[in-house]
């Protein structure tokens, strides 16, 4: 169980802050279920009241500072995913997106960025599908690695972009 004041991933909507625990009633429901009051973080209108234990959506804790950074270290090391069929390809992406792991959203980004790279070597221009994609995974990653790290989410891409230069030269 979460606490409140405390930030999390509630799935889709990414990052939220638990404002409350309380126990609601519905027309046909339990009058004691628990309910988290979910404020999405980069939004300032809006909530989400969903059951604590609600197994339908994803929720679990951010990444610490220290897992943050060991991930962007390890990014190197981290496989892009190289499928060559285009309907199998959405496929995977919407898997990785659906996971709401740090780890499988910089897969799709590096996948996308080797596969823009190559594109353009070719005269051609990025598809919009791989573009959409790699914008959600991109805005994922930097929204929940932003907290932790404590740098803006817009200044995310460069933080990493300068790390990886960094662990170049070493």
């Amino acid at each position: 169980m979460f606490d409140k004041g405390q930030l999390i991933i509630y799935g889709s909507n990414g990052v939220c802050e638990v404002t409350d625990i309380t126990k609601m009633s519905f027309k046909g429901t339990n009058e004691s279920k628990l309910y988290y009051v979910l404020q999405p973080y980069y939004q300032k209108t809006g909530k989400i009241f969903t059951p604590v234990d609600n197994e339908k959506v994803i929720m679990r804790q951010l990444i610490s500072a220290e897992e943050a950074k060991a991930l962007i270290d390890d990014i190197p090391n981290i496989e892009s995913l190289w499928v060559a069929n285009d309907k199998q390809r959405e496929e995977t992406y919407k898997e990785c997106i659906k996971s709401h792991e740090c780890k499988e959203y910089i897969k799709i980004i590096k996948t996308l960025y080797l596969r823009k790279q190559e594109r353009i070597a070719q005269g051609k221009k990025i598809t919009a599908t791989d573009e959409r994609y790699f914008k959600q995974a991109e805005d994922n990653l930097y929204s929940e690695l932003a907290i932790p790290l404590g740098i803006p989410k817009e200044e995310m891409g460069d933080y990493i972009t300068k790390r990886m230069e960094e662990l170049q030269e070493q």
